[in-house]
């Protein structure tokens, strides 16, 4: 490999082009006051130099990087892929760039964050798993702001934005009822999640409350291969017993659960067992699915959470308020029954 070449320099640039080096970074700064024949001529001499401006060398005069991390869930769950396009496009409209981590279902993140922190980020969007208050000092002792996404830490002050989840659950548990089902199976999500456990909590206090007992519950792993073999295994035996309803908490859980009852068991939803998820991705849209579930207003939730970071260092919109509760969008599509008053 031939050895990397030196980067030319803004300075190297301005002598070429005979122009200050101030010049040089107006030129490069969108909305900067600049005459169009001297930045025409400061660009011909970054192309004769190929230069391009460095942003971390930038960020040490500025003391903003214009970087901000976000630390997502499995990109396999097409909700994390869904809201990650998103964080993307609304941070470089507002000029900054994203850099991205991953961290698989049922794991903390502190790793994801103590490698986040040694770059120079502005700030840090957490959209999944848990973290150890000891991160969050330190966070908080090198002036890093961070905001949950999509969940909350319990106990904790950080700030956060998420979908209504209980609320979501407790629509899809009404709607169920109302459509005839009275025996339930819940597909949990990941355990240490606040968003599976509010929406499991949110769905069976309301089918509890309209009178129905006994909800059963296995654990899904919050995947598709988690679920079709938690699904697999659970209704395994000879003669298996099917309850009336499904209601998976997220959509790519309830896609794996129609695709065991119709491929190994031969029901039809809803004709023979109702399904429901959460998170209205794209896939559980599609005409083979259909699923009933709540969509998570994504670009709303990632605008809020933009305002939270408040990068600008101006007062936060919408008051103080460090929560934002943002309400779900019932979609009832098709694998219930019937569109029930009053859900």
């Amino acid at each position: 490999m031939p050895p990397r070449k030196s980067r030319a320099t803004s300075f190297q640039v301005a002598r070429l082009a005979g122009v200050s080096q101030p010049s040089v970074s107006r030129a490069f700064t969108p909305g900067a006051s600049i005459s169009k024949e001297k930045r025409d001529k400061i660009l011909a001499a970054a192309k004769e130099l190929n230069y391009v401006p460095n942003v971390f060398a930038s960020s040490l005069s500025s003391a903003r990087s214009n970087m901000v991390a976000v630390i997502s869930g499995s990109l396999s769950n097409p909700f994390y892929s869904e809201s990650m396009q998103v964080f993307i496009e609304q941070f470089q409209d507002a000029g900054r760039q994203v850099l991205a981590f991953s961290v698989e279902a049922n794991r903390d993140c502190d790793e994801a964050l103590m490698l986040a922190m040694r770059y120079p980020v502005d700030g840090i969007v957490v959209t999944s798993a848990s973290m150890s208050s000891e991160v969050v000092r330190m966070s908080e002792g090198l002036g890093i702001p961070i905001v949950m996404y999509n969940r909350r830490v319990v106990g904790s002050n950080l700030a956060n934005v998420r979908c209504d989840h209980e609320e979501g659950g407790a629509r899809i548990g009404r709607f169920m009822h109302a459509a005839g089902a009275r025996s339930f199976l819940i597909v949990r999500g990941d355990p240490q999640g606040s968003s599976s456990g509010d929406r499991e909590r949110g769905f069976r206090e309301a089918v509890e409350r309209l009178g129905t007992r006994g909800i059963e519950d296995l654990a899904g792993g919050s995947s598709y291969s988690g679920a079709r073999n938690a699904m697999i295994r659970y209704f395994g035996g000879p003669a298996p017993h099917f309850p009336d309803a499904i209601f998976a908490v997220n959509d790519i859980m309830a896609i794996a659960c129609a695709d065991v009852l119709r491929e190994i068991h031969g029901l039809r939803i809803p004709e023979d067992i109702m399904l429901a998820g959460f998170d209205g991705i794209r896939e559980g849209q599609r005409p083979a699915y259909g699923l009933t579930t709540v969509r998570q207003p994504i670009e709303r939730m990632v605008r809020e959470t933009l305002e939270l970071l408040a990068l600008d260092g101006g007062p936060i919109p919408n008051g103080d308020r460090k929560a934002r509760l943002i309400p779900g969008d019932f979609i009832p599509g098709k694998t219930v029954p019937g569109l029930a008053a009053g859900t």
